[in-house]
């Protein structure tokens, strides 16, 4: 009988998948501009973008790039110009332009040998950057149907049942990265049965046994008349239905459920074993395991509103990583949560609640690249200190720090310069302050050296940036201006030699600068070492570990100076600190486009780019704070509409 149930269970969730996959499923408008009215001004731009793509872009694409990059084989690195000739703005575009003028402004295209563009042909390239966004139709882009998260789904439960998250300890980590899941596996599809079964069996009893309290509370007594179960029972299902899926069950959903408490019955289950079927039948539902739009309900074609239960389980899971609760599903349920004024109180609400720190664990880690900092691994000789409770600290620092900006609604440039950070007793060692504090308890610390103090200073950072047995000049260049700066960096072409692959005795005595400079000699990897290394050479004041340190492992004296790409040098941590502190704009821009990309699941393209524009204009208003720039998200236009079949 079991093994039946199970079998019908398991059909039930990949045809029910298959099924709301099918229905929800946004499709992409082939031309959107009907949807609104488009303003004078981007009209004008538009236009302008338009001769300008006709007058420089088309000119340079034909003359340095069309030769390796158009439709035909071989076509160099994947990449081939031909389509966009034709419809440059098109959003499958989007990224293949932000790669190619990184490219062309590190001099790394056309290749040497090949003709080369005049510096002024270069800078008109870049600038087509900034003009092909106007190309975009107005358009939210695709309501991104993702499966809950590990963490996501372990929290949900919690909160549903009162059960304990490490229930979900079995299921797989996800892996890092774009990262937004929509998919299961069978072997998933079996761990998720199991789970819910342990679920099931801890808040509804079974018929020996007295009622739980979650069961009295939510399921209680069916009445003994036949002729009334029936309205009982799907009284029930549309409440629990409505908690689990966070939002009203359609009639054709809770026809569903009602279904599958019937086969319950029909298979001999008494009345409490039909209603755990029919909640096990719930928790493996794509209801429950993914975020959806609403299915059933009749919308218009094109772009429509989110409705508000979409909203709050949106917001919900990006600022708390778990299901909406009672206040913000009251604001749904009277339809008043999509008002700007409201949301953005409940932001306000929900950031200074303590489950916000979902948002540093879901974005803020990823965002500075500390999701596997706690299992990294370190040279033992050379780094005994990086031991389990060392890691621990650093994350907590980071996260603890990141934290107090945004519920003190401080201005961005906090998070670059700061004198404060939360420290421990171990952590106080690595900054050179062993008399400073004693224990294990984070808390927060005044710091006198001003070359500390802000993400680019502390330890979690520097040693993520690092590799296990040495610093990384390279890999912290690269941080500092695509997760700082939001600066475009090439990738690094195949087959580039390792600076472990130099002569080991002739670069014996020489600093790693100096051995990196030597690197820098193959014309391959010069282009991109330029931009890289005087930036990370700024921070190499700081070990593998984050400690501070005037001389390298052979006693030469550590060489911090750099510039910019803009040419700004700077000549120690605290000078780097204040130049990009000073590029304020650029890092509130990177970091409220990677929140924008982690709200909506996916990356940014086309007209996100002008809803950009129009936040930034607010978000600079209020003085770049962190508490507008998350709101600025929440109540942007693709955040709050999507689009319908």
């Amino acid at each position: 009988m079991s093994q039946l149930v199970t079998i019908r269970m398991q059909r039930f969730l990949t045809n029910t998948i298959a099924a709301i996959s099918l229905a929800v499923m946004p499709m992409r408008a082939a031309d959107c501009s009907a949807q609104s009215v488009v303003p004078a001004d981007l009209a004008a731009q538009k236009a302008e973008a338009e001769q300008f793509f006709q007058k420089s872009i088309r000119p340079f694409i034909k003359t340095y790039c069309l030769d390796c990059h158009q439709n035909r084989r071989p076509t160099e690195a994947g990449l081939s110009f031909t389509p966009a000739l034709d419809t440059p703005g098109h959003a499958a575009f989007s990224e293949k332009w932000k790669k190619a003028v990184a490219r062309v402004k590190a001099h790394d295209m056309p290749p040497e040998g090949l003709e080369q563009p005049s510096d002024e042909e270069r800078l008109k390239f870049v600038q087509w950057l900034d003009k092909v966004k106007y190309l975009s139709p107005k358009d939210p882009g695709p309501f991104v149907i993702r499966r809950l998260t590990k963490t996501e789904y372990a929290n949900t439960l919690r909160d549903l049942f009162g059960v304990d998250p490490k229930v979900a300890d079995r299921l797989p980590d996800e892996v890092s990265g774009e990262g937004y899941l929509n998919s299961l596996s069978p072997l998933q599809l079996e761990q998720y049965l199991a789970i819910t079964d342990q679920v099931v069996n801890q808040v509804i009893a079974t018929d020996e046994s007295s009622p739980t309290n979650w069961q009295r509370e939510w399921i209680g007594q069916l009445p003994s008349e036949s002729s009334n179960t029936g309205a009982a029972v799907e009284k029930i299902a549309r409440s629990l239905a409505k908690n689990i899926y966070r939002r009203p069950a359609s009639d054709d959903e809770v026809a569903v459920l009602l279904n599958v408490y019937e086969l319950g019955r029909g298979k001999g289950l008494s009345e409490t074993g039909s209603l755990r079927l029919m909640l096990k039948a719930m928790l493996v539902s794509p209801q429950f395991l993914f975020i959806t739009p609403a299915v059933g309900a009749a919308a218009p074609v094109g772009i429509v509103p989110l409705d508000d239960h979409q909203i709050a389980a949106r917001l919900s899971y990006l600022l708390w990583a778990t299901m909406p609760d009672a206040e913000l599903m009251a604001l749904a349920d009277s339809k008043r949560l999509h008002e700007p004024q409201t949301l953005k109180a409940q932001v306000y609400r929900m950031l200074d609640d303590p489950r916000s720190r979902a948002l540093f664990d879901g974005f803020g880690a990823q965002w500075l690249g500390l999701t596997d900092l706690k299992t990294r691994a370190f040279d033992a000789s050379k780094f005994p200190q990086m031991t389990d409770a060392m890691r621990s600290a650093m994350y907590d620092e980071v996260r603890l720090f990141f934290e107090d900006v945004v519920r003190n609604n401080h201005s961005v440039t906090r998070l670059i310069d700061s004198e404060y950070s939360f420290l421990n007793e171990d952590l106080a060692a690595i900054y050179g302050l062993p008399d400073a504090i004693s224990g294990p308890e984070m808390r927060r610390v005044s710091l006198p050296d001003r070359n500390r103090g802000g993400i680019l200073g502390m330890p979690g950072v520097l040693a993520a940036t690092s590799f296990p047995n040495r610093t990384s000049p390279v890999i912290r260049g690269v941080w500092v201006l695509q997760q700082v700066l939001g600066e475009q960096v090439p990738s690094a072409p195949p087959d580039v030699p390792e600076l472990e692959t130099q002569d080991q005795e002739s670069v014996a005595n020489l600093t790693l600068r100096e051995r990196t400079e030597l690197h820098r000699t193959d014309p391959v990897c010069a282009n991109c070492h330029k931009l890289l290394d005087p930036i990370g050479f700024g921070l190499e004041n700081f070990d593998a570990i984050g400690r501070w340190r005037d001389q390298d492992e052979n006693g030469r004296a550590i060489d911090s100076t750099g510039e910019l790409p803009d040419g700004s040098r700077f000549t120690s941590p605290e000078e780097l600190k204040a130049m990009i502190a000073g590029r304020v704009d650029d890092f509130s821009r990177n970091l409220l486009e990677k929140l924008l990309a982690y709200a909506l699941c996916r990356r940014l393209e086309g007209y996100d780019e002008i809803v950009v524009d129009e936040l930034m204009r607010e978000i600079a208003a209020d003085d770049y704070r962190m508490k507008t720039i998350v709101t600025a998200v929440v109540t942007s236009y693709p955040f709050t509409h999507r689009q319908t079949n």
